[in-house]
C-alpha cells in the first residue's frame, strides 16, 4: 500500500458511515462441545467461533485456528460487534495443537494463548512467531515454528504442513514483516482441510491445491477488503475463485462478521460470496457464530445475516 493510500483509506475509515457493524443483535448459539470432544476417526466437524478463530476435530483430533476468546483484541482496534465470544475458554480440556497464522492482534491473542498454555502441548506458529509466544510464558518446546512447505507430524495419522500467503506481519511501528505469515494444510488419512489465514488472491492457492488436493473443506477469509489493500485480503469473489483453485469440496468463509476492520458494510462480504458461490456452482456452509458444521452430514446453508441486513437497510433510510 503507498503512502497516499495508507492516508485516503485511514480517512475514509474513520469519516465515513458504511453500516461498518449491525444495528441489532446477531443470531449465535452456545458452542455444543461434545462435537469438539466427540473420538475416533471417520469424522470432520468444525465450530465457527466467529472471526478466524475454529475449532476443529478431524477424526478424533482438536485443533484451535487463531483462537481469540477476547471481546477487545488491542488497545485502539475495535472489539467484537456480534456479542460474547459463545465459548468460555475455560470450559475447553485439552487441545491437540493450537495454529497461528500469523501475529496481527486479530488472529494472535495474548489472552488467549496464555489460557490454552496449559490446555495443549502444541501451539504450531510460522518462522519466529514463536519468541512472542515464549515472552507470553509458553514453554519453548511447546512451540513448532514452520517455513513454507515444510510439515509437523503429530504422529503417524496427523500432519499439519504451512504453506503460503499472500499477506504481511508485524503489531506495531518498528516490527513489519519480522515475522512470516501462513495458511495451513491440516490432514489425516481420511480428512484433508485448507485454512486461508490471511491473504490476498495470488497463484499459491493453485499450486496449493496441485499438491495438496483434494480438499474436504476450506476455510477462506472473504471480508475486509479494500482496492487499497487488494494485495493482501481478498474481495468475497477472489474467496470462490480460491477455493476452486486448491479443490475445495466444501466452503467456510471466515474472517467477517466478528470486527469493523474496513470500509464496507459487515454483510456485504457474505451477500458477495454466497452469490458468487451459487453463481459457480460452489457448496458454502453458512454458520451462525457457535454453530458446527459436520462435513457430509450438516451444513449449514441459512442466509441468515439478510434479516438483520434488510432492518439495518431500513433504519438507515428512514434516518
Amino acid at each position: 500500500m503507498s503512502a497516499s493510500d495508507f492516508v485516503s483509506g485511514a480517512w475514509d475509515y474513520f469519516s465515513n458511515a458504511n453500516a461498518g457493524t449491525p444495528g441489532f443483535q446477531l443470531p449465535s448459539q452456545p458452542v455444543d462441545l461434545s462435537h469438539f470432544a466427540r473420538p475416533g476417526s471417520g469424522h470432520l466437524n468444525v465450530t465457527w467461533l466467529g472471526h478466524s478463530s475454529l475449532m476443529v476435530n478431524i477424526d478424533g483430533y482438536r485443533v484451535l485456528t487463531d483462537p481469540v476468546f477476547e471481546k477487545r483484541v488491542s488497545v485502539i482496534g475495535p472489539s467484537r460487534f456480534n456479542g460474547a465470544v459463545p465459548l468460555d475458554i475455560h470450559r475447553v480440556s485439552t487441545v491437540d495443537a493450537v495454529i497461528i497464522s500469523h501475529d496481527h492482534y486479530d488472529h494472535l491473542n495474548k489472552y488467549s494463548v496464555q489460557q490454552l498454555t496449559g490446555r495443549t502441548n502444541r501451539f504450531i506458529v510460522p518462522l519466529r512467531v514463536g519468541a512472542r509466544l515464549v515472552k507470553w510464558g509458553v514453554p519453548e518446546e511447546k512451540i513448532v515454528e514452520l517455513d513454507w512447505w515444510k510439515t509437523y507430524s503429530i504422529d503417524e495419522a496427523l500432519t499439519i504442513t504451512a504453506t503460503p500467503a499472500q499477506h504481511f506481519s508485524g503489531r506495531g511501528l518498528t516490527d513489519r514483516n519480522r515475522t512470516l505469515w501462513v495458511s495451513w494444510v491440516v490432514r489425516t488419512p481420511y480428512h484433508n482441510l485448507f485454512y486461508s489465514g490471511d491473504s490476498g488472491y495470488f497463484d499459491g492457492f493453485k499450486q496449493i491445491g496441485r499438491k495438496y488436493a483434494p480438499f474436504d473443506m476450506t476455510f477462506i477469509e472473504c471480508g475486509a477488503y479494500n482496492r487499497s489493500w487488494s494485495q493482501v485480503h481478498m474481495f468475497p469473489e477472489q474467496t470462490v475463485l480460491a477455493h476452486l483453485d486448491l479443490g475445495g469440496s466444501i466452503l467456510h468463509p471466515i474472517h467477517w462478521g466478528t470486527f469493523n476492520l474496513a470500509l464496507h458494510p459487515w454483510y456485504e462480504p457474505m451477500e458477495r460470496v454466497t452469490a458468487a458461490a451459487d453463481a459457480m456452482n460452489v457448496s458454502i456452509a453458512t454458520p451462525v457464530v457457535g454453530e458446527t458444521t459436520i462435513y457430509n452430514s450438516a451444513i449449514p446453508a441459512a442466509r441468515w445475516w439478510r434479516q438483520a441486513m434488510a432492518a439495518q437497510m431500513d433504519w438507515i433510510s428512514e434516518n
